[in-house]
């Protein structure tokens, strides 16, 4: 869970600002105000979210075959939209490995991870969506996440785009190569559950990704913050695309779904990947199992690490919902439109605190 917006396409002249690792560790006692989430959108507290109100639902993905399993699988997405994925086939080494690495790489110098940059040519005007950095600045007025993330494209394989993956730690690339290639499995391990579940053909979702369908791995990184009552990790939102996996920090929790109307704590299990709906899925499935709401609180001692692996559709595929779905008592509940155009509308949303997905609803 993460904000999704698996686009490459460059912005022109965003405002350039210090990344928020230089501005914890600058050690000031307020953030500055353009982290500060106004005060109509704070509901009170931000840490004040209530406790899961029922055990995390856990999902074997090595018995989804199991009529037992899969109705719990079913149950999941049909109340929260996601699922803690145990037995998924990565060993506890390679995920030790992932989390390793990825510190190790937030943990260089500035001027090391700035080699990784997501501002074109270090000139601070182009901004793209693969490399190092924060959050694209595009107005005075807007309110940024108290994170820094490392967003690099693992699909296709042959689009990977090395130079901006980190040759320090020396092993990241391998160990990255290494889990995108299973975490693409598990990938069509559950969307081909979710078709069997609704009664459609068992390949069409996967169908609909086609070999220039891209895949993110985006590495979040939220330093301590000295207001966690005031800044966001990461504002509301839910993920644009496909599907999300999530491998998170099981050391420092942070992460919240919202249902109806109330944000709810996520607890963390270790070794297991949380696994979202993301919006285009919630089309495609017209709206039988939604994609969540979700935001990221920040911790005013400790700093916090998640990878979030995004799947998309190809940019000219037709989103709508699968003909399977539909009926004369079954009508389709959103618009169709182009996943190209879909996700140009992303982050004008996103930017202002709302769902693109909404304005497409019959």
């Amino acid at each position: 869970m993460a904000a999704s917006h698996p686009s490459t396409e460059m912005a022109a002249s965003p405002m350039v600002r210090p990344t928020v690792q230089e501005l914890a560790a600058a050690g000031a006692e307020e953030p500055p105000r353009q982290y500060v989430l106004p005060e109509q959108d704070r509901h009170g507290d931000l840490l004040a979210a209530d406790e899961f109100p029922e055990p995390i639902p856990l999902v074997d993905l090595s018995r989804l075959t199991d009529a037992d399993e899969a109705e719990r699988l079913r149950a999941a997405l049909q109340t929260w939209g996601f699922f803690l994925a145990t037995n998924h086939g990565i060993e506890d080494s390679l995920m030790d490995a992932m989390t390793s690495v990825s510190r190790e790489f937030f943990r260089q110098p500035a001027e090391e991870r700035q080699k990784c940059s997501n501002l074109v040519d270090g000139n601070g005007k182009d901004y793209q969506v693969e490399g190092y950095g924060s959050d694209k600045v595009v107005s005075d007025d807007q309110v940024l996440n108290w994170s820094d993330r490392l967003h690099l494209r693992v699909e296709p394989e042959d689009e990977r785009n090395f130079a901006k993956w980190p040759s320090h730690p020396e092993s990241f690339r391998d160990v990255l190569q290494e889990y995108a290639s299973r975490i693409k499995k598990i990938r069509d391990l559950v969307l081909r559950s979710i078709a069997k579940l609704l009664e459609i053909d068992e390949d069409y979702f996967v169908n609909q990704i086609s070999n220039k369908a891209p895949g993110f791995a985006r590495f979040n990184y939220y330093p301590p913050c000295p207001r966690p009552d005031l800044v966001l990790g990461l504002r509301a939102h839910s993920d644009g695309g496909l599907l999300t996996i999530l491998f998170n920090d099981d050391t420092v929790g942070g992460l919240q779904v919202q249902r109806d109307g109330r944000w709810y704590n996520v607890p963390a299990k270790p070794h297991t990947l949380l696994i979202n709906l993301a919006d285009c899925l919630e089309i495609m499935n017209n709206g039988i199992f939604t994609s969540p709401v979700h935001r990221v609180v920040t911790n005013v001692e400790m700093d916090r690490l998640s990878l979030a692996v995004f799947y998309a559709v190809d940019a000219e595929t037709m989103l709508e919902p699968a003909p399977g779905l539909l009926d004369d008592k079954r009508p389709p509940r959103y618009k169709k439109m182009v996943a190209k155009d879909f996700v140009a509308g992303l982050f004008e949303h996103f930017r202002q605190g709302k769902r693109f997905i909404d304005t497409l609803k019959i």
